[in-house]
């Protein structure tokens, strides 16, 4: 098979050669189009043949041939462009032998500009009746087969660039995606804040519990790290009077793969002055809300086969409501280190020297969060797990803090901010030892945001969203990978080999 694929290869790069040394132009770039596929469906669709008989206008677009129907001296195209397919009729008495011939001599893959009529085959389907027909671009390699389409998840994230091809329903994704993105800086504009931009690249590694990607800079002779969250510098900002900042930011963890992480991941990150988190409960379920209707008219979706209810408002547990009543835990389990430490490991978790409150979460993350199908709240996190959040008044254990789950899925992670200078350094300092201890992903020592909050940062709170997660379950993708253009792969070398070829086309 492979030696049948590296012969294909080598015979289009023959046709190539001769197109080239009969004088064709392989990549012209000087044709302007005037209509898209989808543009010209919309317009004439609804037309039946007698209407679209009177209408004297020619139609100029380009694409990709994607599949030719050859009789002889006449063919039907399947064109295709960013808005959609349409068929093109080509036939040799309308386009002259000279470039009729040149067309019989390309490929299914090939990109082509056409001009013509629009009518309507004895099938009923709208086309065009080219009078004009270019070549644009000569594709070296076939496209994979028709009948089985690229199916191979790995070659499909490999090369996303055919999966866009010959899968129409990929660029959807992607295109609400950015209609989603869209929708959330709207809604912020009109709640007057301000979009910003922070480093990505930190002399420390802060705003969150992970372990970074590191980098030199040879010019400053230091190492720095990418970021694992923008929050710290978005909090300067409040410091220096931003009362309302956001950030869509790309951060970066040097963790594990799943169907749910990326190690280079979007997310939608805003800090709102004189606000708590409960505030921003409302404003989350008022964003999302918002988009699901915007793109679907409705608060009722489906992701996998599950029905979700976006109807506010949406459940909310503390975290040891929740292990009690999702995941059946006796309530003494989570009040006694030993007890709740016991409990883990008959889960056959490792939880050697975790305090109380990083044990318990431990338990959380195995049995209750893959239970929360339904938008819902988790509130009352240990400190011990949220270094930057505020204490809450009347029990000091936990923070003022939720997290968002929709589908077994963290979305969003949100606190009242903690803008105690004296507190925030013994956090931090708390976070020193666990690190000393071996915890890789332990927050360090930022001496200039102490600094920054000794200037006085005005009380806040502030959630991060995950954009791809949240993408995800809106667009009902499985993978994480669905709907990041270029996920991160393993590189492999045969990737690289010609005898790669996917499957042809026949044309």
């Amino acid at each position: 098979m492979k030696e049948k694929e590296s012969d294909f290869l080598r015979s289009r790069r023959e046709k190539i050669e001769s197109l080239k040394a009969e004088g064709v132009e392989l990549y012209p770039n000087d044709v302007k189009v005037s209509d898209t596929a989808g543009g010209i469906l919309a317009r004439l669709g609804g037309l039946d043949s007698e209407t679209l008989g009177r209408i004297s206008g020619r139609f100029s677009l380009a694409g990709r041939m994607m599949a030719i129907r050859d009789f002889g001296k006449g063919a039907f195209v399947s064109l295709q462009d960013r808005t959609g397919r349409i068929q093109v009729f080509l036939r040799k008495d309308r386009l002259g032998e000279k470039t009729f011939s040149l067309f019989k001599k390309l490929d299914v893959g090939d990109i082509v500009f056409v001009a013509g009529k629009a009518f309507r085959t004895r099938t009923n389907e709208l086309t065009i009746d080219a009078d004009e027909f270019r070549l644009l671009c000569k594709a070296v390699r076939a496209l994979p087969e028709k009948w089985h389409g690229l199916t191979d998840t790995e070659v499909r994230y490999r090369q996303r660039y055919l999966d866009l091809i010959v899968n129409p329903k990929v660029a959807e994704v992607f295109k609400k995606r950015s209609r989603i993105i869209e929708i959330i800086r709207q809604f912020m504009k009109e709640r007057d804040f301000l979009e910003v931009e922070t480093p990505m690249m930190q002399y420390m590694a802060g705003g969150a519990a992970a372990r970074p990607f590191k980098t030199y800079h040879n010019a400053l002779g230091m190492e720095f790290y990418l970021r694992i969250a923008p929050e710290l510098y978005l909090k300067r900002l409040l410091v220096g009077g931003m009362e309302r900042v956001y950030e869509i930011n790309r951060n970066f963890r040097n963790e594990g793969v799943s169907s749910s992480h990326n190690p280079e991941f979007t997310m939608m990150e805003f800090y709102l002055a004189y606000a708590t988190y409960e505030d921003l409960m409302v404003m989350t379920e008022e964003l999302i809300t918002r988009i699901c209707l915007e793109l679907f008219g409705s608060l009722k979706i489906t992701y996998q086969g599950q029905e979700l209810d976006f109807s506010r408002p949406w459940k909310r547990f503390t975290v040891k409501e929740a292990l009690v009543e999702c995941g059946g835990v006796e309530p003494a389990a989570l009040e006694d280190r030993n007890k709740a430490a016991a409990y883990a490991k008959s889960l056959k978790l490792d939880v050697e020297d975790m305090p109380l409150g990083k044990v318990i979460m431990a338990i959380f993350d195995e049995i209750v969060e893959p239970k929360l199908i339904q938008p819902t709240f988790i509130t009352g996190y240990p400190v011990e797990v949220s270094p930057l959040a505020r204490r809450n008044a009347s029990d000091p254990s936990i923070v003022d803090r939720f997290e968002l789950y929709i589908a077994g899925k963290e979305i969003a992670n949100a606190f009242s901010e903690l803008n105690d200078p004296v507190d925030q350094r013994e956090r931090f300092l708390m976070q020193l030892k666990e690190r000393e201890a071996g915890d890789e992903e332990a927050h360090g020592m930022d001496d200039d945001y102490v600094r920054a909050l000794e200037y006085g940062m005005p009380p806040a709170a502030g959630e991060g969203i995950g954009i791809d997660r949240l993408v995800m379950i809106l667009t009902d993708s499985a993978s994480i990978r669905d709907v990041i253009l270029f996920p991160h792969m393993r590189v492999k070398d045969e990737a690289r080999k010609e005898e790669d070829e996917p499957g042809v086309i026949e044309g």
